[in-house]
């Protein structure tokens, strides 16, 4: 299919990732999902030191420094074969250490980067809760500043690759004002005292990516650590469209493995006497994959073009994120179908790409909620879910 407007060197950086993906974990992506085994630390650092985990991320740290887009097609091969692997590159270049590149202080920058791009530690972003899941202004979390530090108390729901990150972005509320105007965000490291983890989740999919919830019982964070002022929330959210970048990237890799996947399969499954590709019910199913993909894959790289190094557009985001999540749920489900019996096993590997589908359209936002801000983003228009 087309290649897009992709230079030559990010053809090779595409090529290069999805020859070392397939090298590193083609034969141990099954068995991950199978143990529910959290990614390992080694895996990180190695991928650190390919340099992967820098791609998007400055070079005065020790990252490239390239677009956005060099990273998402980095992602993409990588979650083809093993998405708790395309998880830790989305992570750094797409997720809360983003964040911290494109908002934080100098000094903040300094001191969390390097560690984040060679491996040595992860980020995960802390801001769902059991009360405030897509009604995230209604987190009650709260960090009060006592002189040189903020002191928090909270619990927060669903953070993926909490327990296993060495560092947090948490949002929460850091004054009395109401709704958004009251929260900010904080960098919060693992070994404070007082922070604590719940027990892991056992989820449909998503495995190799660990999720639990997370407890703070007055946990000292450096004034240091305040990443955004209360009242930023319009901000972080903004910056956060970056990590939906990320996701519906994954989703769109979902969506293209699921296809290739099927593709190979009717080539040479045999019924009535011929391989399934010559019966037109099965053709129409391929035709319908492949517009859901290709119509994702346009979406995803438009945001991703506009962005170039820096946020991208949230109402392009919300459109490619809506599009690619639906793509990697439907085209999944296509591809079990035209696998038969075969699709419903794991050997073939169909089942799991499904069951992540809809774990990745859950995260960052589901599509229900990203039809809302397209909306809202289109007219200008609030809608208060509460009313």
């Amino acid at each position: 299919m087309t290649d897009f407007d992709l230079t030559p060197d990010q053809l090779e950086l595409r090529s290069a990732a999805a020859q070392t993906a397939r090298a590193l974990y083609e034969g141990t992506a099954q068995e991950w999902d199978r143990e529910r085994a959290t990614f390992p630390n080694p895996e990180r650092r190695r991928l650190g030191d390919l340099g992967y985990l820098g791609i998007a991320l400055p070079e005065l740290y020790g990252g490239s420094g390239a677009p956005v887009i060099d990273a998402l097609v980095v992602i993409e091969e990588f979650a083809k074969v093993c998405r708790p692997a395309a998880f830790q590159i989305f992570e750094s270049n797409t997720g809360p250490a983003q964040v911290v590149a494109q908002l934080g202080t100098e000094a903040q920058k300094a001191e969390y980067l390097p560690a984040i791009i060679k491996g040595d530690a992860s980020m995960a972003v802390a801001i769902s809760e059991p009360d405030a899941g897509s009604a995230a202004t209604d987190m009650r979390t709260k960090a009060v500043l006592e002189g040189g530090h903020f002191r928090v108390n909270g619990a927060k729901r669903w953070i993926s690759n909490a327990g296993h990150a060495e560092l947090y972005l948490l949002y929460a509320r850091l004054s009395d004002e109401p709704g958004a105007r009251g929260i900010g965000a904080l960098i919060v490291e693992k070994d404070a005292p007082g922070l604590s983890f719940g027990a892991p989740e056992r989820l449909m999919g998503f495995r190799g990516i660990p999720s639990c919830d997370i407890f703070f019982d007055d946990v000292k964070v450096p004034r240091r650590n305040l990443l955004v002022e209360p009242g930023g929330f319009g901000q972080l959210f903004h910056a956060f469209s970056m990590e939906r970048l990320g996701n519906s990237t994954v989703s769109l890799a979902i969506a293209q493995a699921a296809l290739d996947g099927a593709l190979e399969y009717v080539r040479t499954r045999k019924q009535f006497g011929k391989p399934l590709i010559e019966f037109q019910a099965v053709q129409m199913t391929l035709a319908d994959m492949l517009v859901q993909v290709e119509a994702a894959r346009l979406l995803v790289y438009r945001a991703a073009r506009h962005a170039g190094g820096g946020l991208p557009d949230s109402l392009e985001v919300s459109i490619a994120k809506r599009a690619a999540n639906e793509a990697g749920k439907v085209v999944s489900d296509m591809a079990i179908q035209l696998h038969g019996g075969n699709g419903f096993t794991e050997e073939y590997g169909i089942e799991r790409l499904h069951r992540d589908a809809h774990g990745w359209a859950i995260a960052g936002g589901t599509p229900t909620m990203q039809r809302i801000r397209i909306v809202s983003e289109l007219t200008g228009l609030r809608f208060d879910q509460r009313a």
